[in-house]
């Protein structure tokens, strides 16, 4: 069998770039023989970002793009001279696309609009240059600062429809048949089970300015939530979806009761997501030019769905019949919900936790302290120094560590400066 070009779901392995070293240089001219520190800062690595793109409708552009490697950023250097920005990298994907972190699943973001840009990982901030660290009483500092590390990260890409309209029913019970009636989409149409193996989307126009998307699903069987047939597959394309038109066979050409099934796709649903099984409803009686006289089947069936609360129509996609009156009710319908909603996460954050248990440097050069180390220029890159209580953690966390013990038992005294990454200080006791 040819292979699908429908992708919704891929891993990809992001890296950020790091950021460029700060340069430690001394200027040096024809007649200034003391011209003092004049190295650069490094230049930022590149970020990574997801952007929305609406020529996209599926994943397939990524299946084989692995890696996605930004740009590091360049080493500073003399007069003062910023390294050069990383490359930034753009990871296009279609309006729909869900982002989760592989290793935890955590929940990254939710691309709904053409355009909309998501950082998923920042560069590394450019180390200082040795310029920046001059005091009163060191004007000559020989150190600079090394530029933050990069981020890497695995991230699942999950494509979710955005579709107004999804059908769903058993299989083979008309709904590519319908869906190549009231649009210009073509599926692949045929009378044996799973002849759909991947969503199909055409757009309905119902009158002028009048329009609405509909998603052709592959049809659900029992067992579907968890994973019979094409189950979680393509489930998760109708999770958007503002109103659900059920397709059942009401002509009994395959021994199965209309009744029965209807109830265990609702089954289904309520299974793979209770908040979906609440979502509008119409019912559809297919294939009623199969019946002839025999309208037990169907008139069950109505009494059945309307006892509970939903629409019911009778159709025949084949002959048209009924169709048109179908697509103007599900405009109606839709006139009336709320738009197509942002994917709500399950997943909830925990609070960071802070693990200060990795190696930390310290060294004094005259009055200027150097304090660096991995967790430490981590904490520093999440903490808002403009706001107060931002500022108690931080110092709480360094004096948990034994940060400032450790700089009293080497001799640091009120008033010397101290330089963590893009942070600097008078040391108070």
């Amino acid at each position: 069998m040819a292979e699908s070009n429908f992708v919704d779901y891929v891993k990809i392995c992001c890296r950020s770039g790091k950021g460029g070293r700060g340069s430690m240089h001394m200027h040096r001219a024809k007649y200034i023989p003391n011209g003092g520190p004049d190295g650069g800062d490094g230049g930022r690595g590149g970020h990574v970002y997801l952007r929305g793109n609406h020529n996209y409708w599926t994943l397939l552009h990524l299946r084989y793009e692995r890696h996605v490697f930004a740009g590091h950023g360049g080493n500073g250097g003399q007069s003062r001279s910023t390294g050069a920005k990383g490359e930034d990298r753009y990871i296009d994907v279609p309006c729909g696309t869900v982002a989760y972190n592989a290793e935890t699943g955590e929940y990254l973001c939710d691309v709904t609009e053409d355009g909309q840009v998501v950082m998923l990982l920042r560069g590394g901030r450019g180390g200082l240059g040795n310029w920046n660290f001059r005091t009163s009483t060191n004007q000559a500092p020989r150190f600079a600062q090394p530029g933050e590390p990069m981020q890497e990260m695995t991230v699942v890409l999950e494509l979710k429809l955005l579709a107004d309209v999804g059908l769903v029913g058993f299989p083979n019970v008309g709904k590519s048949t319908l869906l190549s009636v009231v649009s210009k989409a073509h599926p692949k149409i045929a009378n044996y089970h799973f002849t759909t193996l991947y969503p199909n989307l055409g757009v309905v126009y119902v009158d002028e300015g009048v329009s609405f998307v509909m998603a052709d699903i592959p049809g659900i069987i029992e067992g579907a939530s968890e994973g019979a047939g094409l189950g979680h597959d393509f489930l998760r394309h109708i999770d958007r979806c503002r109103l659900l038109v059920h397709l059942v066979d009401v002509s009994g050409s395959e021994g199965r009761d209309p009744v029965e099934d209807f109830d265990a796709i609702n089954a289904e649903l309520r299974e793979y997501s209770p908040e979906l099984a609440e979502r509008p409803q119409i019912v559809v009686g297919n294939k009623c030019d199969l019946l002839g006289d025999e309208r037990e089947n169907i008139d069950r069936l109505r009494e059945h769905v309307e006892e509970l609360g939903y629409q019911f129509f009778e159709m025949s996609a084949v002959s048209h019949q009924g169709t048109r009156e179908l697509v103007k009710e599900c405009a109606h319908r839709l006139s009336e919900l709320p738009p197509i909603s942002s994917y709500e996460a399950d997943y909830v954050k925990p609070e960071p936790k802070v693990d200060t248990s990795g190696e930390l440097t310290i060294e004094k050069f005259d009055d200027m302290w150097l304090v660096e180390g991995p967790w430490l220029q981590r904490l520093v890159a999440t903490v808002n120094f403009g706001d107060y209580e931002s500022r108690m953690y931080f110092d709480r966390v360094l004096r948990e560590a034994g940060v400032f013990k450790r700089m009293e038992e080497m001799g640091v005294r009120d008033g010397d400066t101290v330089s963590m990454y893009d942070l600097m200080f008078e040391y108070q006791d």
